[in-house]
């Protein structure tokens, strides 16, 4: 017998509490003279390009640890949450997988496919890299669409157009004292102050990007090597034909700069391409989410699911080609087929 589909009515109640307590917060309204909700003005938040740190005292003596570290560590933990839940979904004997772990095999059966008929017999070397720098690009990128994760944080004075501090039912926070409403109780201190989050996506990082476009690149040489050896050096130093064939010869030479070259441009482009894409999307999430209120940032979080998603399976995707074409030869003499 097939197992019913379970009706999931409590999901329905949590959006419906999620959009009241929206309206609650942000909207006012005059019912027979009394009035209702808080009335809250969103606060315009400030951009931090680098990860801000959180603590002014060197771990070690020379390392600050940053808010975006926080959430490479939390990145981190998710992935290996999925592992284990994966391992021990495959070791309880079910046929077929359901809820996260379900997904995650979709994904990864998806991914080995694509690896499969890209890199041939050189696929169990090249799919673990694939599958891992996926998943935790795809762990730190939504682990910035939890709403609040860049709400709660510390108070510290901005120099610029900041915020004064107001008690809240006993919770410190900045307050837009010219719009808030009337009806939110406290005392307004003055100054100009901002949130520094306690966590922050990892991928709005440029560190990070950086740090994972340098270990993708130097593994494509590593499976270069592994795959043709010293030969692998022809492809960067073609100098076989500069006198058999002097002018043909030459272009494969000038070829085999460019080549060089574009080993190093790949770092710039892995790097800044993950960067830019999820720093603006964190932007537009939290600008859109100060200039609008309840409804309006639903539609760019579902957006910036879909860019997270995309952008962690371009990055790995990119990897795994750029693997695939290191272990095939450069040239008729040094030519061996990647596929078996």
């Amino acid at each position: 017998m097939s197992e019913k589909p379970k009706n999931r009515v409590w999901a329905r109640w949590v959006v419906l509490a999620a959009i009241l307590a929206g309206l609650f917060l942000f909207f006012q309204f005059d019912v027979f003279g009394v009035k209702i909700g808080l009335g809250i003005t969103p606060i315009m938040p400030h951009v931090y390009l680098p990860g801000e740190k959180l603590t002014e005292h060197p771990w070690f003596g020379v390392f600050y640890p940053t808010n975006t570290f926080v959430g490479m560590i939390i990145a981190d933990i998710i992935v290996f949450a999925i592992a284990f839940g994966v391992a021990r979904g495959v070791r309880s004997g079910k046929k077929v997988l359901t809820g996260i772990s379900g997904a995650v095999e979709a994904l990864l059966e998806m991914l080995y496919g694509i690896t499969e008929g890209t890199a041939g017999k050189w696929t169990r070397q090249i799919f673990p890299w694939f599958a891992t720098i996926t998943l935790l690009v795809l762990a730190a990128n939504w682990s910035g669409l939890v709403p609040g994760n860049e709400t709660f944080g510390w108070i510290e004075e901005y120099e610029g157009h900041g915020y004064p501090i107001k008690q809240v039912a006993g919770i410190t926070t900045i307050w837009d004292e010219g719009k808030a409403a009337e009806g939110a109780e406290g005392e307004a201190h003055g100054g100009s102050y901002a949130v520094v989050p306690f966590m922050r996506p990892v991928s709005t990082d440029l560190n990070f990007t950086f740090a994972l476009a340098l270990v993708a690149v130097v593994m494509v040489q590593v499976m270069g090597f592994r795959s043709q050896g010293i030969a692998y050096l022809w492809k960067f130093w073609n100098v076989g034909g500069l006198f058999s064939k002097p002018i043909f010869g030459f272009i494969d030479f000038g070829v085999g700069l460019l080549e060089l070259v574009s080993e190093f441009s790949k770092v710039l482009s892995f790097a800044f391409r993950l960067f830019g894409n999820l720093f603006a999307g964190a932007v537009l999430i939290f600008v859109m989410g100060s200039l609008t209120r309840v409804f309006a940032p639903a539609m760019f979080y579902m957006l910036e699911f879909f860019v997270g998603l995309i952008q962690a399976i371009v990055f790995g995707m990119l990897t795994m080609v750029f693997m695939s074409q290191a272990t095939q030869g450069h040239g008729g003499e040094h030519h061996e087929e990647a596929h078996a």
